[in-house]
């Protein structure tokens, strides 16, 4: 093992990872575990039988152990939903190196797994030096899988020289190519969080872009496991998102269309039609969710519940509380949608359900980080229409909730709080307010909104300066609808948002370019603009 201070990722590079991590043949070893005649055909990639083809992700990093994922499908698209495996129990075999050549080998086990797991595999590695970086892969008889990067957080008590973290939000397969996620693997973050709708789950045709859809979804809408399975299949068949995943440890939690389209608690997207069958479709849609991504058995579904609100502490620079905002809130106000509506005010009203809102608060009250970040999936701070309405399917829907939030970290003497935002397929910078009905309330905190990867196709660029988003809503300070992703670089002394934009995505390989950059100061909440030379 190296001394603690010889940290290998200054030295190596990524070609493997960034090159999309092409199946190392010549450095397979056979196992003699025989695939299933289906993965022996070549049904995933022409003339090879691979079971990797969705690639590999870690995930979840702690001080001294990270999860590694990976999931056989050598027939990805298969209408069971099983990647072509067939129904028989597989090794899959995994390395753990100090380098990307697999030299230093410094973890190696094996893992089972069979239909009943959907053929994923989740490998929990503890026994890791803390804030380092570290290489994976797996095995398969004579397939080996791309080579994934990963890392674990520092100790707490170490700030380190900071974290590059990227997040992300909304990638509707049909509407566009994923290519904010190849950019996003380009800039090599230390961290990812994605924030909601994943997938998709509506049948070919029925949700359109404004541009048009350019490839089309396998299969119905997705209610059985295995057409959650094969749709979740389907997205990680692009090679844009495999890289993502494979450059950095994810931390993930769902919104509703992983589901169903604003789903709320126990009550589907259209309550007025019936839908007895909701709670096993939402059972089957979490099932398939923690199948395909890098989640801790503490994530493992029980039935219809998920358990995906936790913390994750990065060294003393920051904690993220990851949230669940659908699971265990209240019905949508006023029949959902964007209205003038006196019941969100009722402070009885829950987004978070009970639990997980004291959950978040004793949070607060006994964090020491420099920063901490909410990552969550819905609008946090007001926002009112031209006609005064607000989104029902937002915090505004649920104002008391968000006041006991914001609240509970002033009271707590949160040093920095930073609330991350997917949901709504447009970039925003928001600074959040004691009362935003009062301009001269102060700023308790800030708010950083990410636009889609491709949800809503190409979009359009826009002025700020004339945006009446921003006029309506003077705490509003950045707006724009293009696609793409959010990256920031967290310190001891501040955290800057770089809010990157693909001029089109229905047309693969579009450049990535920095819209807008804001920098929060350290004990100064608030948005201050970095102005391009």
């Amino acid at each position: 093992m190296p001394e603690p201070g010889d940290n290998p990722s200054r030295v190596t590079t990524r070609r493997t990872v960034l090159a999309g991590g092409a199946a190392l043949g010549a450095a397979a070893v056979v196992t003699g575990v025989a695939l299933p005649a289906a993965a022996r055909t070549g049904a995933g990639r022409p003339g090879t039988g691979d079971p990797f083809t969705l690639g590999v992700a870690s995930g979840e990093p702690d001080q001294h152990s990270a999860v590694l994922w990976t999931r056989l499908a050598p027939d990805p698209l298969a209408e069971d939903g099983l990647g072509g495996m067939g129904d028989r129990r597989v090794e899959v075999h995994w390395e753990l190196a100090l380098d990307e050549r697999f030299r230093r080998v410094v973890r190696r086990g094996h893992e089972r797994t069979d239909a009943d797991h959907g053929y994923a595999v989740h490998v929990e590695v503890a026994g890791l030096l803390p804030g380092w970086e570290y290489f994976y892969r797996f095995r398969v008889g004579r397939h080996v899988s791309p080579t994934g990067r990963t890392r674990t957080a520092p100790l707490v008590g170490v700030f380190g020289a900071g974290l590059t973290m990227s997040f992300a939000s909304c990638s509707q397969y049909e509407h566009g190519y994923f290519t904010a996620y190849r950019h996003l693997a380009a800039d090599e973050p230390d961290l990812v969080l994605h924030l909601g709708d994943y997938i998709y789950e509506y049948q070919r045709g029925v949700y359109v872009s404004p541009d048009g859809n350019v490839r089309d979804h396998r299969g119905p809408e997705t209610e059985t496991l295995a057409h959650y399975r094969q749709r979740h299949a389907q997205y990680r068949t692009d090679p844009d998102l495999r890289a993502a995943h494979a450059v950095a440890p994810w931390l993930v939690v769902p919104d509703d269309h992983e589901v169903d389209n604003n789903w709320a608690g126990d009550i589907h997207e259209k309550p007025e039609i019936p839908q007895p069958n909701f709670l096993e479709r939402r059972a089957n849609a979490f099932r398939a969710y923690y199948e395909n991504m890098p989640l801790r058995r503490r994530s493992k579904p029980d039935g219809s519940h998920i358990q995906m609100y936790r913390l994750v502490r990065w060294g003393s620079l920051a904690n993220f509380h990851m949230l669940d905002t659908r699971q265990h809130r209240d019905d949508q106000a006023c029949d959902d949608g964007w209205k003038v509506c006196a019941d969100a005010a009722d402070p009885a009203r829950t987004l978070t359900g009970r639990e997980q809102e004291a959950w978040l608060l004793r949070n607060f009250r006994t964090s020491r980080a420099r920063w901490d970040v909410l990552g969550q999936q819905v609008f946090f701070a007001q926002r009112r229409n031209a006609a005064g309405a607000q989104s029902m399917d937002a915090w505004d829907g649920y104002q008391g909730s968000r006041e006991r939030v914001s609240r509970g970290w002033v009271e707590a003497g949160v040093r920095n709080p930073v609330v991350l935002t997917g949901d709504v397929h447009t970039h925003w910078a928001n600074e959040l307010k004691a009362n935003y009905d009062d301009p001269d309330s102060p700023c308790i905190g800030t708010e950083l909104v990410t636009t889609s990867i491709t949800s809503g196709g190409n979009g359009r660029d826009s002025d700020p300066s004339t945006d009446p988003n921003l006029a309506r809503n003077p705490h509003i300070k950045f707006f724009n609808n293009q696609r793409g992703y959010v990256r920031t670089r967290i310190t001891r002394d501040e955290l800057r948002a770089d809010f990157r934009v693909v001029d089109k995505v229905t047309e693969p390989a579009a450049p990535v370019r920095t819209r807008a950059s804001f920098v929060v100061a350290d004990r100064r909440p608030g948005l201050t603009p970095v102005h391009s030379s």
